[in-house]
Formats: structure tokens, sequence, C-alpha cells
């Protein structure tokens, strides 16, 4: 017991040893003007190191210090740096006032004019950017990133829901509707290699949840030529020292200051046209160096934004061994939209640099984020001592708000009061969308499907109703499985379609599912069923076509889904059915003339004819998909790809056996298909490219549905997918043997309309396309087409020749949220 107690003394002692050492100071205070008003995002750090801070929107700082004597440099774009001796010994409040610096033009200057003198120094940035964009090579740092959205304006209801309950907003629909902080690890090498590894991470009100807060987000440069391509709209923005940026801009000189013993050049950056893709502000040069030190610029809706009204960027760099680096970056947004009046800002603090780290052959991986479990499990002390940017009072009382209630919304009773009011049912809502029916406590809904897309008219069921209601259980770990159960049935054919689908998601890291269905259903004789029943019902009822053609069967399928390794993805699915070819019941629509044809494609005026026997099929089939570096985000809820900028290659082998239960069927079908869904052209926009190829090895024994089909297209109204065919016949092409498609779509994202006084307040995009196809069936087939595109609505104009001989051509209309 002696010795316990000498041994449990000594400890303390050297645990008190080692907490004097590392005991820390709070200083804290606030930056202003002479007149006091507040210099939001003004960074405080160390001298000589890369240990700092920022203020808050409200001027606020707050720095954790060793005690001991220390050097402090205060500074914000356009203001003077400020150094401070400080002796920390306690916790201190220093408030800070900093003086506008003062940029004058020298007498040469003025007589050589401020415009040219100020061009004369972006050429010579522009002459050394290629070098500048990589100068830095490599770099370890640790990122404080902080995100606010506010709603200023909010209408009452938004698809039948009470905004402000769902939202939490006060009376007057106002308030901040996401505020996150993190920390992370963040390391960097040339040429855009990434790994962060988010260490905390805090959403107000939500304690379980994770933020989407990412550092490389903000990791802006400036010497790139364009900059944020196909974020803000599709071909991004001209920097004001792109190569090409003479052509956009004038500059003017706004004056000179000398700043640790450099020449720093304030430069005003003007738009040479008002509706170009342009910025508008300031930026700082170093003269002699010729380098950006700082830049405060602006968007607006005028330069081609989409959704957002403004835009505002104010960056900060950081000299450290003689390279310079960002120090912080504030975006701050503001606009409008769909009656939601918001504003917002995104700020990250960069600080504990490493310019030389040594990263070893295998540090980086496609994995750009690891977010850690215990990221959200940081208690209000831990904040409170890392948080490097203080919180705003509005802030401070909103976590206060949501956090204290935080257990309570976690509580039964409390989830239970907030479904019973989205719970609420609104007979003028569930005719267009969903219904969902919440159980939040145990992760439980039901959605039932809309009315307007569940009554359908077809020539084979005549008056019909497909409805469906699907029933998720959800848990804390990100599995769950659904289980949607679906009846379908026609008046005039009196058939009754029940069939069951189930999946379970068991692995949401490796997105591996598991999934069942069994029943019958009525089914598209395309395998790619290019029209719905709401667009089938209207060209029945209303133009008199029946464009769309169906076959009943009965099946059982089990399919699973897995990923091996990260982009690597492999399906393997089976499937037994009994198929049954189908004719016209019904004949009626709302106009006097018709082109009603029969069910059987290839037989348009045979009414009694059917396309294949009725048959029993047992099918095995196996995709393996690839995207070439595709990079991702591993959270403990799911691992989450980013859209990659490089081609999707897919493997599909599907096998006809025959003799198992009783199936008819006997081929082998292979085919490749490579899908590049973006390629950036700068300001010309973005174009996406598909090309496909397959064969059948054997064809002993196959039916119609067992053809390969192609994303064909006899509507006028169509799928904006730009992988499908714009006129191609949904059936008599598809193929047998071997074949060859190509698709290539161009989005050139307002570069000729922008142009056009009357035309470019709408916003419009131009939209080109092209489309080819080569098979037994049909060879040398082509088309084309242009148009425009606003948001979600396109329509546009094609041609479909078969070899040389043009076959069809209209306007095509379109609803969706493609290319």
């Amino acid at each position: 017991m002696v010795y316990f107690f000498r041994y449990f003394l000594l400890g303390l002692l050297c645990f008190e040893s080692v907490f004097s050492l590392a005991q820390q100071y709070t200083l804290s205070g606030k930056i202003t003007e002479a007149k006091g008003t507040a210099i939001p995002f003004s960074s405080v750090y160390v001298h000589t190191t890369t240990q700092g801070t920022s203020s808050n929107i409200d001027g606020q700082y707050k720095l954790s210090l060793p005690k001991g004597e220390i050097e402090l440099l205060f500074s914000a774009v356009g203001y003077e740096d400020r150094k401070i001796n400080l002796k920390i010994n306690e916790n201190t409040t220093l408030d800070i006032v900093l003086a506008p610096k003062i940029f004058t033009l020298n007498d040469v200057i003025i007589k050589s004019s401020g415009e040219k003198r100020a061009e004369e120094i972006i050429k010579k940035v522009i002459a050394k950017r290629s070098t500048l964009l990589n100068e830095v090579q490599a770099f370890s740092a640790e990122v404080y990133t902080k995100a606010m959205q506010k709603l200023h304006k909010a209408p009452r209801r938004f698809f039948g829901r009470d905004v402000a309950t769902i939202l939490e907003l006060d009376s007057n629909r106002q308030g901040i509707i996401y505020l996150s902080e993190t920390e992370s690890k963040l390391d960097f090498k040339q040429y855009h290699k990434v790994k962060e590894v988010m260490v905390s991470s805090k959403i107000a009100g939500d304690d379980k949840g994770f933020s989407f807060n990412k550092a490389s987000d903000l990791m802006v440069n400036f010497y790139e030529n364009i900059l944020f391509e196909d974020k803000l709209c599709v071909r991004g923005f001209v920097s004001p020292v792109a190569d090409n940026a003479l052509s956009y801009y004038q500059y003017k000189l706004l004056g000179t200051n000398e700043e640790n013993g450099k020449v720093i050049s304030k430069i005003q950056v003007i738009p040479k046209r008002k509706h170009s893709p342009t910025f508008n502000g300031t930026i700082y040069v170093v003269n002699n160096d010729w380098r950006l030190s700082a830049v405060d610029l602006s968007i607006t809706k005028e330069n081609g934004m989409e959704l957002i009204d403004s835009l505002n960027v104010t960056q900060q760099l950081l000299e450290v061994s003689g390279i310079y680096v960002p120090q912080s970056i504030q975006f701050s947004i503001a606009g409008k939209l769909l009656g939601f009046q918001f504003s917002g800002y995104v700020l990250g603090v960069f600080k504990n640099y490493n310019v030389r780290p040594n990263f070893n052959k295998n540090f980086f991986t496609k994995e750009i984020l690891k977010v850690e479990k215990s990221s959200n499990r940081k208690d209000p002390l831990y904040w409170e001592k890392h948080r490097s940017v203080p919180l705003t009072e509005e802030e401070f009382n909103n976590y206060l708000k949501k956090d204290s209630v935080s257990k309570l919304k976690a509580s039964q009773k409390y989830l239970d009061s907030i479904d019973q009011v989205k719970n609420r049912f609104n007979p003028l809502q569930v005719l267009v969308t969903p219904y969902i029916y919440y159980r939040s406590y145990n992760k439980k809904s039901i959605t039932f499907d809309p009315v307007a897309t569940s009554v359908f008219f077809n020539t084979i069921e005549g008056l019909g109703l497909k409805y469906a209601a699907t029933w998720r259980q959800g848990f804390d770990d990100g599995k769950y499985y659904s289980i949607k159960p679906e009846v379908r049935y026609g008046f005039a054919n009196e058939h009754f379609n029940p069939n069951i689908k189930a999946k379970y998601l068991y692995d949401p890291i490796k997105n591996a599912t598991v999934a069942i269905g069994f029943g019958s259903e009525i089914a598209n004789l395309n395998a790619q069923e290019q029209t719905n029943l709401l667009q089938n019902t209207i060209n029945t009822l209303v133009f008199g076509k029946n464009v769309a053609k169906f076959y009943e069967r009965k099946f059982f399928n089990i399919e699973a889904s897995r990923e091996f390794a990260p982009s690597f993805e492999l399906k393997l699915y089976a499937e037994y059915a009994n198929r049954s070819a189908l004719t016209n019941s019904n004949f009626t629509n709302f106009g006097k003339n018709s082109e009603f044809t029969s069910n059987n494609p290839f037989k348009p005026d045979d009414e009694n004819s059917l396309l294949f026997p009725n048959h029993k099929a047992f099918i095995v089939s196996g995709t393996l998909a690839y995207t070439v570096a595709q990079k991702y985000i591993t959270r403990p809820d799911g691992r989450f790809y980013m859209e990659s900028n490089y081609p999707r290659i897919e493997f599909n082998y599907k096998r006809g056996i025959k003799g198992v239960f009783g199936s008819e069927v006997d081929y082998d079908f292979i085919s490749v298909e490579l899908y590049q869904k973006k390629l950036q052209l700068g300001m010309l926009g973005k174009s996406s490219l598909l090309l496909g190829a397959g064969k059948f090895l054997t064809s002993e024994k196959l039916n119609y549905p067992d053809w390969k089909h192609f994303r064909a297209n006899q509507s006028i109204v169509f799928n904006p997918d730009e992988r499908y065919f714009q006129f191609l016949d949904f059936y008599v092409f598809n193929t047998t043997k071997q074949y060859f498609e190509a698709h290539f779509q161009h989005n050139f994202g307002s570069f000729f309309l922008n142009r056009i006084p009357l035309l470019r307040k709408l916003k419009l995009e131009e939209i080109i396309g092209a489309a080819y196809l080569s098979s037994p069936e049909k060879r040398n087939y082509n088309e084309f087409y242009f148009g425009i595109k606003r948001l979600n609505f396109r329509i546009h104009y094609g041609y479909a020749y078969d070899r040389d001989m043009l076959i069809k051509k209209g306007f095509k209309f379109s609803y969706g949220f493609n290319l």
C-alpha cells in the first residue's frame, strides 16, 4: 500500500508538470475600424508561424495560446497589418482597431494612368501564372470550417407542408436552417491529390449527424484559368489572371502600399461586358514577385449564375517558406428561389502548415475524405477550446436552442409530434406527389404512389390502375430494408397483376444489397421502357397512338450487388419467368381518328398476331462496372461517390439456360459500354459521350424479350438522358446479332445566346447532339439535333437519317435533371 501511494503521488507530480507546460490561455476580443464597425473574417496569427484563427462575421476572434511572451499579427483584406507584442499568463481580452490601407498613386503612375499601369502588372502576373499555379507542390495543414445558412423569408406552405414547422423557423418564418463546424487534417500533393480526415464534426440540433463540409472544397486557386466549372453555371468563370483575362477584363490601379518590405498593388477588376462569365472586385498583387496576396471578388446572377443571386469570395494568402498558401477563405451567398429568400456563408481557416511533407508512395488514394466515427461525439467544452472562429450571438443562440432539445428531439414523444405535422393528409398534394407516412422514432416510413401516375390507359388493358406502397425500415448504422407490394388491374382485359419486391442494404460502406421479387406484371416489350404510363396515356387518348407495346409475365428473381473494391461494382442477377404475348382489348380515344396498331410491332395491321409463343425462361446475368479515377467520401453511414471526370466502363454477360425449370431459351450475350458523363471544355461548355457494343455469341433459342433493346423514343416528350436515341422506333430495330452505338451531346452554357440582349436574361443554354447505330437490322442510322435548355426543361429540333435518307424530323420536348 505504501508503494501504491508513493507511485500515485509521483504520477500526480508528473501530471502537474506536464499540465503546466501544456497549459493554454484564451485570447479573445473584437477587431474593428476606428469608428467601431466590425471587420469580419480578419486573420489573427502568431507572427512568423502558421498558428492562427479568423474573426467571425461580427469581428470577434478567439485564440488559444501558451503562457509567455508572444507577437501577434492582425490582418484583413484592405487594412493595414498590425503587430502586437503581448505577455500571456491568464485569459486575456484584447480589442484591436485596424486602419484602412492607404494605397497611393505616385507621379509616375498618375502620368501613365492607373489603367495602363494596372494592365502592365496583370500581364506580369499572367506571364508567371502557370508557374504559380503549381508552385505549392505539397502541404499538410489543419483546417477549421464553418457553414451557416439562414432564411430571411419563406412561404407558409411548400408542397402542402408547413415550412416553419419542418425547418424550425420563428413566427416570422425566419431563422438559421443549417449551422455546422468541422476540424480536419488536410494533405495535398500535385496534381490534385487530396486526403482529408475529419476529426470533429458538429451540426446544430443533430448530435448524431456528420457534416458535409469539405476542406478541399475551399481550395480555390485563382491561378486556374476557369473557376467553378459546372457548379454555379455550366461554363464556369474566367479568373482575373487567366491566360486570356485581358479579353474579358479592364483593370485600374487604385494605389500601392508597402507591407513587410514588399510593395502591394491594389487593382480593381472590371468586366468588359456586363453579362460575361467574370468576377468583379479587387485583387492585391505583390510587386516584383508578381503574385496574388489576397482577393475580394464577387459574381452576380448577371454573370450567368443559376439558383443564387450573388457570391462573394474573399481569400487571404500566407507566405510560408517563400511560397504562398491559403490562410483563410470565405464564400458568402444570397438569393431568392421559389418564395425562399436566403443568405449564408462558408469559411475556412488553414493553420499549422507543413509545406514540405514527406508522403509515402501509397499515401494518397481515391478516398478524398474520411469522417472518423467519433467526430460527432465532441462535447461543448471541446468546441469551446478548439473552435477557431467564435460564434456570433445568433449562432450561439441557435446552438443553445437546438442542442438543448437534441435529446428531446430524439425522444419518441417529440418525434411523434413532428410526424403528426408531416403526416397530415392533403388530397391535392397526393395527386401529383408521393404521400409519405413517417414513424421517425422507429426509423420507419411508408411511401404511397401519387394518384396522377397510378391511373393510366392503354390499348391492352383499357383503363387501368397501378398502385404501390413502399415500406422502409432504417437503422442507426445506415442499413435498411424495404418492401414494396404493387397491384395492377386492367378493366378491359380484366387481368389482375400483383407482385412484391424487397431490398436489403446490409453494408453501406460497400453499397452491398440483396433484393428479391416475385409475382406478375404487365411489362414493356422494350426492356429499356422509354415511355412512362402517363406519357403513354396521353399518346393513346389524345393523339390516338398506342406507342407502347406490352407483354405479361409471372416471375421470381433475385439480385445481389456489392463493391469488392472502391469504384468496382459487381451485380449478379437470376430470374425465372413465364411470359405471355398480349393483344389489344380497347380502341377508345378522345378524338374521332386514331392510328392504333397491333401489339405486335412487326405486324401492325394484324390484331390477332402474337409476337412470340407463351414460354418459360431462366436467365442469369452479371455486370461488372468500373468508374475510372472516381473519388469518394467514407463516412460511418456509408460510402459516397463524387461525380467523376473520367469514363464509366460496364461489362455485361447474360445467359439464357435451357432445361432449368422447363426453360425454353438458350443464348449467350456480351456487351461493353463506355460512358463519359461530363467532359469540360472551358468556356465552350461541357460534353457527354457514350460508346456501346455487343454481340449474341449464341442464339439457339430466344424470344423477343431477350433481344438487345435500345434506348429509343417515338414521343414528342422524351427522356432527357443523353444516352437515348430521339427518333428510333422502340421495337422494330432491336437486334439478335451484334450492334455498335454512339451518342454525343454538348451544352454550350449560353456561349452564344448570352451575347444577344433580348435573350440573355432568359439564361437559355444551347444544346447540340448526335447519335449513331449500326446493326444488321439498322445499318448506319444517324440522328442530329439542336435546341435550348433552361433548368429542367428543354426543347430541340432534330433529324433522323437511315444511311443518307432523311426519314424523320421534328420538335422534341423534355423535362428532367440531366445535361
